[in-house]
C-alpha cells in the first residue's frame, strides 16, 4: 500500500502532513519505512512524555489489557480511582472528571464556570474571559473560547459568552470584568499554539487577586503545559497561584487519549449525577498508562527538565539567525530570521523532527531525552537556523 496516496484518498483533508511515514521508535528516536532514524523533538505534540515505546507505560497498559479493557462509568474501576487520587494528592485539588481529550477537559471546565456563575450571581453571569492568542480546543465551544479569529472562520455563529483580553494587560482585563457579567477567567500560562509565550508572573498574580475580589473562578488550561512539561508538575505551581479548575491531557496519557478536569475547593461540588458524563472518560487502560506517567514525574526528573531547558535557551538565544527564544521548561519556541518552515524542512532532512507554532520553531522533546541525543539535535537545529 502507498500510505501517502491512500491517506489522501480516504482521510479527511484536515492535516497538512509532512511527507514522512513513521513506523516505529524507541525513546527519543523514531524511524521511517526505509529505516532512516530521526530524533523526535515533537513527541506527538507533547504527548509522548517518556518517548516512544516507553517500557513502564507499555507494561502498565498491557497489564490492564489482560484484566479489562473498558467498563462504563456505571461501575467503579481501580485505575480510574487511583489516578484521580494521585492527581489530587500531587496538586492539592479535590476532585477529577475524566474525559478523552484536552478539548473535552476544557468543555467540562466551561460547564463548571457557568454553573458557578449561576449559583453565585445568577443565570446572566456566564461570560468567560480568555486571552488573545489562546487556544483551548476544536469543538465549537472551545473554539469560541480560543482567542484567535483564524480558528473561527467558517464556523460562525460561535458559542456566546466569551470575551478575549490582551495577555499581560491587567487594566484591559479589569475593564472586561466591569463591562460583562463574568463567571471566570481561563488562562494558558504558556500559550502553546499562540506562539509559545509565557505570561508574566506579576500579571498572573494580579489576575488571581481580581478573581477573588470578584468571586469568579480561575481556570488554568494545562493541556500542553502540564505533566512536567514546564519544569514543574503543572505550570501553575511555577506561578505560585491556586487555580479553582485545572485542565490537562496530552502528556498525561503518554500516548493514549485522556483528558482530566481537576476541581479545587470552590468547584468540587458543582457537578452532581447527570450533569456531565463520558463513555470513555476514565477508561481503565488509558488511566493505567497515565498513572505510570504521573507517578514517575518526580523532583529528580523535573530538575533535569529545567537543566535541559536552560541548555537549550543558552545555546540558541544568542545564536546567529535567532530573533527570540520563548517558553518554559521543555516547551520552547524559537523565532528565526529564516522562515520557520524552511528550518523545519532542513532539520527533517538531517534527521531531527521539530514542529511549528505560528512563526516559530517549536520544541517539545521527551522529558527524559538523553543528554547526548538532545545536544546532537540542538546542534543540528542551530546549524539549520544559521544557514
Amino acid at each position: 500500500m502507498n500510505v501517502i496516496d491512500t491517506d489522501k484518498r480516504y482521510i479527511a483533508n484536515t492535516y497538512a502532513r509532512f511527507p514522512l511515514q513513521l513506523v516505529e521508535g524507541k525513546g527519543s528516536l523514531v524511524y521511517d519505512e526505509n529505516g532512516k532514524e530521526y530524533i523526535d523533538l515533537g513527541t506527538g505534540i507533547a504527548v509522548n512524555a517518556f518517548g516512544v515505546a516507553d517500557e513502564a507505560w507499555k507494561n502498565a497498559v498491557i497489564a490492564q489489557l489482560d484484566k479489562i479493557q473498558h467498563t462504563s462509568n456505571l461501575y467503579y474501576s481501580i485505575p480510574c480511582t487511583r489516578l484521580a487520587q494521585v492527581l489530587c494528592e500531587k496538586t492539592g485539588l479535590k476532585k477529577v472528571f475524566f474525559s478523552n481529550s484536552g478539548a473535552e477537559a476544557n468543555e467540562c471546565a466551561i460547564k463548571a464556570a457557568r454553573k458557578y456563575g449561576e449559583l453565585k450571581k445568577g443565570k446572566d453571569y456566564y461570560t468567560i474571559i480568555t486571552l488573545k492568542n489562546s487556544f483551548h480546543g476544536r469543538t465549537i465551544t472551545t473554539l469560541s473560547a480560543t482567542g484567535q479569529d483564524v480558528f473561527h472562520e467558517h464556523f460562525t455563529p460561535m458559542t456566546p459568552g466569551f470575551v478575549h483580553a490582551t495577555a499581560n494587560d491587567i487594566d484591559e482585563l479589569k475593564t472586561l470584568v466591569k463591562t460583562h457579567k463574568c463567571c471566570a477567567v481561563m488562562l494558558e500560562l504558556v500559550q502553546g499554539e499562540g506562539g509559545v509565550a509565557a505570561l508574566d508572573k506579576a500579571y498572573v498574580e494580579e489576575v488571581e487577586r481580581l478573581i477573588r475580589a470578584e468571586d469568579m473562578l480561575l481556570v488554568v488550561d494545562e493541556v500542553q503545559t502540564g505533566n512536567g512539561r514546564t519544569g514543574a508538575l503543572y505550570a501553575f505551581m511555577e506561578y505560585g497561584i491556586t487555580p479553582d479548575v485545572v485542565t490537562t491531557a496530552k502528556g498525561l496519557g503518554g500516548g493514549l487519549p485522556i483528558g482530566a478536569t481537576m476541581l479545587g475547593e470552590r468547584a468540587e461540588t458543582l457537578f452532581t449525577p447527570g450533569l456531565n458524563g463520558s463513555t470513555f472518560g476514565g477508561n481503565p487502560v488509558a488511566c493505567a498508562g497515565a498513572l505510570s506517567v504521573i507517578e514517575r514525574i518526580d523532583d529528580k526528573l523535573l530538575g533535569e527538565v529545567r537543566e535541559k531547558s536552560a541548555y537549550i535557551f543558552e545555546t540558541l538565544q544568542n545564536a546567529k539567525g535567532v530573533k527570540n527564544v520563548s517558553g518554559m521548561g521543555l516547551m520552547i519556541g524559537v523565532e528565526t530570521e529564516k522562515d520557520a518552515s524552511a528550518v523545519i524542512a532542513g532539520c527533517m532532512q538531517r534527521g531531527v523532527l521539530v514542529i511549528k507554532a505560528k512563526n516559530k520553531v517549536r520544541l517539545l522533546p521527551a522529558l527524559n531525552i538523553p543528554w547526548e541525543t538532545l545536544k546532537k539535535s540542538i546542534r543540528i537545529l542551530k546549524e539549520e537556523i544559521e544557514k
